[in-house]
């Protein structure tokens, strides 16, 4: 009896844990209503389609942990996109490996001037990078000048989505590579120690002598940085470059990270929560019509369940603090 309260214990004193239940139990019931769901072809695939949303939710992990918000992130990667693909299609760089550095470097200046009108010029977040989501995304449409990039224009930059390592796709291995740098730079580096300072308390943050201005930068411009090279992924995977791609998808993001057990509020976090929201919102996403659901009530469903799930997060949390509580008052 004892065991079994310690276990129970230990899985009501971990977010990531209730969250891998959830997980778990999506798998079953959708693969007892669709069995070619747990193929390895439909989960690459599931990974593969899902790769921007999970890779961008890594940046607004950061930015949350400081207490920070940005919705400007699909525009960055429409910006990002529809710039690798004009440069493609007038035959200006043809180089994958050079293409992917432009977006990343357009991601990053975005992310930077972002960055630095939050942290210097202190205009609350929500409102500059609402600003700038317009800003960006017309951008793109003066890019475009009523044009688009389709897979003829695309050359061989089309085929990195193809293409795979040992049987990996290419996009899932970028993604894999995104997720261990941001779980050692979080868990074990001063970096991730300083993001989680000021996300819980700035002010004692500054006292011990972090610069508080520059953790806001950093995290904004890393933010940029990934929509940048979500946005070359994505002409990639979508084998297009269109000034509307994602148009607001940001919402999903933000939402993987609510669900991962990431505070609004910030200080409060992980990566692997973060992975673990995502793929949820993946499999969501994957199985609505697999399982039968009408596309016209598919959204609907969607945000039941992400709202369901969100409300089982926070029991969660409420346990942990309970039980937190508890430990002290002994």
């Amino acid at each position: 009896m004892k065991e079994n309260k310690s276990v129970l214990k230990k899985i009501t004193d971990s977010r990531e844990a209730s969250l891998l239940i959830v997980l778990i139990v999506l798998c079953i019931v959708i693969s007892l209503r669709s069995p070619s769901f747990m193929t390895l072809k439909s989960i690459s695939d599931m990974l593969k389609n899902n790769a921007v949303i999970m890779i961008m939710t890594l940046g607004m992990l950061g930015v949350l942990l400081i207490g920070g918000i940005d919705i400007s992130i699909a525009s960055t990667l429409a910006f990002s996109g529809m710039s690798v693909g004009m440069l493609m299609k007038y035959g200006m760089v043809q180089n994958t490996f050079v293409l992917f550095l432009i977006a990343i470097g357009i991601g990053a200046l975005c992310g930077l001037l972002i960055g630095l009108i939050i942290s210097r010029g202190k205009v609350l977040p929500i409102i500059a990078t609402m600003g700038f989501m317009y800003i960006y995304r017309g951008l793109a449409y003066i890019i475009a000048n009523s044009q688009w990039a389709s897979a003829e224009n695309l050359g061989t930059f089309k085929d990195f989505a193809l293409g795979s390592v040992l049987g990996v796709n290419n996009v899932i291995i970028v993604m894999v590579i995104c997720y261990i740098i941001f779980f050692t730079v979080m868990k074990w580096t001063k970096i991730g120690r300083m993001v989680y300072a000021v996300g819980s308390n700035r002010e004692a943050a500054q006292i011990s002598g972090i610069n508080t201005a520059n953790v806001e930068l950093l995290v904004y411009t890393v933010m940029g940085t990934l929509s940048g090279l979500c946005g070359a992924l994505a002409v990639s995977i979508y084998s297009s470059a269109q000034p509307n791609m994602l148009y607001g998808r940001e919402m999903d993001v933000i939402a993987a990270c609510v669900i991962g057990g990431v505070s609004m509020t910030g200080g409060r976090g992980s990566v692997a929560g973060a992975l673990l929201g995502s793929l949820i919102l993946a499999i969501i996403a994957k199985a609505l019509p697999l399982v039968g659901i009408e596309a016209i009530a598919q959204n609907t469903v969607k945000g039941v369940i992400i709202l369901v799930v969100i409300v089982l997060n926070v029991i969660t949390q409420r346990m942990m603090d309970k039980n937190n509580l508890k430990g002290r008052e002994m």
